[in-house]
């Protein structure tokens, strides 16, 4: 390798699952595949015919998408997938160790245990707004300490973690850790996409989806953004044929350019209604304090929780508890909906009497 932290040895000699020659306009024998269609005309595809092994036309578009060159861009079953890759291409178990910065997203904590990899966590500044402290999470890396999660904006806090600060600890742990920036949320935040920087840190990684700002949560669908030696080195953990042909015929017209400015549209009317509803929400006797975010949802803490979830479900109304986190006693996380869902889950606090302090 060429400077780039180090995958597990065993992976880095692993030989890749040779698929059968893929070209179009062939008789294909080489695949067991049927000769015969048996899908219906809702799909443009057949369906007796194996998808790409990896698909390729869906890594142009996404790569396109995401300002990035094609071949630093990996296509994984939502963002989620490439948490479990990474951590399984360069984590050994029980013996090497990656950071989580909690409260933060869960998966990062079960794909770890999973594997088999040591969790070192250093939690954000409650008394902060959750902020990440850098220094601190350098001095907690040991040498086989070889991922480190940062989720900005960090899902359930909102924040968006100063770049600056991911530029300090990718400098600190060159040739040492890759840093992965999990950048979910980043169309609804007032920052750009870190992945700019891949081409100037080798140990930089990045977690793109198309969940949120895209409304295709059902398709899962996601990217690493990356070198290319960690592309290619995710790309031998990564099973074949892992996109369902519908999935990329669907993912594909989602994304085609006259659909973009509907998705652009939608998340401006999401930061606008985020806006409103923390404003809202913090006048509320029943709301004991809500924290800015940058994301699609709201970090609320409650003076009596119980009460406040007892009441929505009463009106079929359902909020994220995520009092169990660090930090985050009494509170949870509230999506930004519709107009009319906001509205209705405004109305439904306001009649909540009784739980003030």
């Amino acid at each position: 390798m060429t400077g780039t932290p180090g995958a597990r040895e065993d992976i880095l000699a692993l030989s890749g699952y040779k698929a059968g020659a893929q070209i179009a306009d062939t008789i294909r024998l080489n695949a067991n595949e049927a000769p015969q269609s048996g899908s219906s005309d809702t799909i443009p595809a057949a369906l007796n015919r194996y998808p790409e092994v990896h698909p390729m036309r869906l890594r142009r578009r996404m790569a396109e998408l995401f300002g990035a060159p094609a071949e630093n861009t990996l296509v994984t079953r939502g963002s989620s997938e490439a948490i479990d890759v990474l951590i399984r291409a360069w984590c050994r178990a029980y013996s090497d160790s990656l950071i989580t910065t909690p409260p933060t997203f869960d998966m990062y904590r079960v794909y770890a245990n999973i594997q088999g990899a040591q969790i070192i966590e250093v939690p954000l500044a409650a008394d902060n707004d959750f902020q990440l402290d850098a220094d601190a999470v350098i001095r907690s890396c040991t040498p086989d300490t070889k991922l480190i999660f940062i989720c900005s904006p960090n899902n359930p806090t909102g924040t968006l973690v100063p770049e600056s600060d991911i530029m300090t600890i990718l400098a600190a742990r060159r040739r040492q850790s890759l840093v992965v920036v999990d950048e979910a949320y980043i169309e609804f935040a007032d920052r750009e996409s870190i992945a700019r920087k891949v081409p100037d840190y080798d140990n930089l990684v990045v977690l793109r989806t198309l969940s949120k700002a895209h409304a295709l949560a059902g398709a899962r669908c996601g990217a690493a953004i990356a070198s290319e030696e960690i592309i290619a080195i995710l790309g031998r953990v990564l099973p074949p044929y892992s996109f369902p042909t519908p999935v990329i015929e669907s993912v594909m017209a989602a994304l085609a350019d006259d659909r973009m400015a509907a998705s652009r549209a939608a998340v401006t009317e999401i930061i606008r209604q985020r806006a409103r509803m923390g404003e809202a929400l913090s006048s509320l006797p029943c709301v004991a304090w809500v924290w800015p975010s940058q994301s699609n949802f709201l970090l609320v803490r409650f003076h009596d929780l119980a009460i406040v979830q007892e009441q929505l479900l009463a009106r079929n109304i359902l909020i994220r508890d995520i009092s169990a986190g660090p930090g985050l006693a009494k509170c949870a996380r509230i999506t930004i909906g519709a107009v009319e869902e906001n509205d209705a889950l405004l109305e439904a606090l306001a009649a909540i009497e009784g739980v003030a302090q």
